[in-house]
Parts: structure tokens; C-alpha cells; sequence
């Protein structure tokens, strides 16, 4: 089972979208909770988050989720972001194997074009990041967001898609 943290701010229709797409893992068992670190939002990001039933943690840190999540392994993913059908069994998969961290394949319609990759190293986070909660806790100090966390760390691509939360 995994934990699903989300660090988000005035994201309220993105997060709604991506919630949906984590239904899935609920019913199949492969989530345990969902967790919003909320930095200061004015929408309605706390209404969504609880009617879907998160844990809602408004100005608390990085830390504070990771301490709250019940599982072992962590899905780190931006609001907006959309797991791809087939999600389910690659993160199971790699959980199962207790392999390092990984991240998603961007999907084939939303990949970036070659120099941009190259020449501009883009959101660290975009592709999602899957992680030891060990691991993480290990990585993490105060102040630090998930986007500092997934920087630099050597990833594993799932063989699973995702279509990167910056994109409508």
C-alpha cells in the first residue's frame, strides 16, 4: 500500500482532477490515504480535499505529511497531474520489489520536445515521484518542499504513464 501526498496551493479544480484519477487505487487497495499539505490556499481546495476524504494539513511542512502518511512507500504527485490506466499494477509492481525511487512516463502526447529536456531541466516533480517514506524522511529538512525532495535523486521509470499537472 501506498500514501499519496500532494503539496498544494489555491489548486482546487486541479486537485479535484487528480483525486478522481486516484479512485482506482482506492478500490483496488493500493492506496492506504491521501494527504494535502496545504501552503495558504484562498479557494476551496480544503472542500475538496475533504470531500474526497484526504487528510488536510493546512500550513504544516513536508515533515508533517510524511509523518502523518500510514504506509511505507510514498506517491509524491502535483495537483492536476493524471495517472494514466495501468498505474495500479506498476506502482504495485515496483512496491512489491522494493526498488528505489521511480517516477511515471510522461504520456506520449505530453512528452517534451527534445532540447527542451536537454537544454532546461524542467519540474522534478511533473512525472510524479514514488519513494521509500524512509527514504524520504531521510531526505527531507525543514523547509523543504517535494519538488526539492524529488531534485537531483536518480528515478526508475514505471512503465505507467502520466500527464503532467501543469498541463489543462
Amino acid at each position: 500500500m501506498i500514501s499519496v501526498l500532494i503539496e498544494t496551493r489555491n489548486a482546487d479544480e486541479p486537485l479535484a482532477r487528480t483525486l478522481g484519477g486516484l479512485v482506482g487505487g482506492a478500490v483496488e487497495g493500493v492506496l492506504s490515504d491521501v494527504i494535502v499539505i496545504d501552503q495558504g490556499s484562498t479557494d476551496q481546495t480544503h472542500r475538496v480535499a475533504d470531500a474526497a476524504g484526504c487528510i488536510f494539513l493546512q500550513d504544516q511542512t513536508l515533515i508533517d505529511g510524511l509523518r502523518r502518511a500510514r504506509s511505507d512507500w510514498i506517491l509524491f504527485i502535483e495537483p492536476g497531474a493524471r495517472l494514466i490506466d495501468g498505474w495500479i499494477e506498476a506502482v504495485a509492481t515496483h512496491v512489491e520489489r522494493m526498488q528505489g525511487p521511480a517516477c511515471f512516463t510522461r504520456s506520449h502526447a505530453h512528452r517534451r520536445p527534445f532540447f527542451a529536456r536537454v537544454f532546461s531541466p524542467g519540474n522534478p516533480l511533473a512525472d510524479g515521484l514514488l519513494i521509500s517514506k524512509r527514504q524520504a524522511m531521510a531526505l527531507s529538512a525543514p523547509g523543504k518542499s517535494a519538488v526539492d525532495l524529488a531534485r537531483g535523486l536518480a528515478m526508475k521509470r514505471l512503465r505507467a504513464e502520466i500527464i503532467p499537472g501543469t498541463l489543462k
